[in-house]
């Protein structure tokens, strides 16, 4: 008896819920997993745009349009459904995480530095990679870096910053006017709507 106890005591003790691998649960309750007896159903679907149907019926009449009755606002009384294409409706919401993930991934903000006292022949240099950096769709961020006494200058380097988004609107435009924190004066720029642009021959 007490060997079946202790058996009986390891047995409960190696179980474990079950849980399926590799399966993800649906983010809305679709069709038949809606279990409250009755929904407000909005769309195209019922009249007026919004009706409030026994939930059997509600799928029903997604059935007989071969499509899904979507649970899309379960908080509220009745829950608020839509009658779609689930499957499509999925898709779509993947497409736009994957487009908003790759947007994301693609800033790239470049930065180019300055003095108060920069010559023509630096700032033209620095205009040029400027140019090209806005052109394969980084942002570029140019700022100018005073030094000591340099920082009672700032209305060069102010003019410096608003002398290089004129010269750079072509390729780009400048997001805000120069500002400046601590001992930098910096100005953001991004590219032009439209893409990379060919080089000129």
């Amino acid at each position: 008896m007490q060997a079946k106890l202790i058996k009986s005591k390891t047995a409960n003790l190696n179980q474990r819920p079950y849980q399926p691998r590799g399966r993800q649960e649906e983010p809305y309750k679709i069709n038949q997993k809606i279990r409250v007896p009755e929904v407000r159903v909005v769309g195209d679907f019922v009249e007026g745009g919004n009706a409030v149907l026994r939930t059997e019926k509600a799928i029903q009449l997604a059935e007989e349009n071969d499509l899904d009755l979507v649970e899309i606002s379960p908080n509220a009384d009745p829950p608020v459904c839509k009658i779609i294409d689930y499957a499509k409706f999925k898709f779509e919401q993947k497409k736009k995480q994957k487009e908003i993930k790759a947007n994301a991934a693609k800033v790239v903000l470049k930065e180019i530095r300055f003095g108060p006292n920069t010559d023509d022949h630096d700032f033209n240099f620095k205009l040029k990679h400027a140019v090209s950096f806005l052109k394969e769709g980084a942002k570029v961020k140019a700022y100018v870096q005073f030094k000591g006494r340099s920082i009672q200058f700032q209305d060069r380097g102010q003019l410096l910053l608003l002398k290089f988004a004129e010269r750079l609107a072509e390729a780009g435009t400048l997001e805000s006017m120069p500002k400046l924190e601590g001992k930098r004066m910096f100005a953001i720029f991004q590219p032009k709507a439209g893409g990379k642009k060919k080089a000129s021959s």
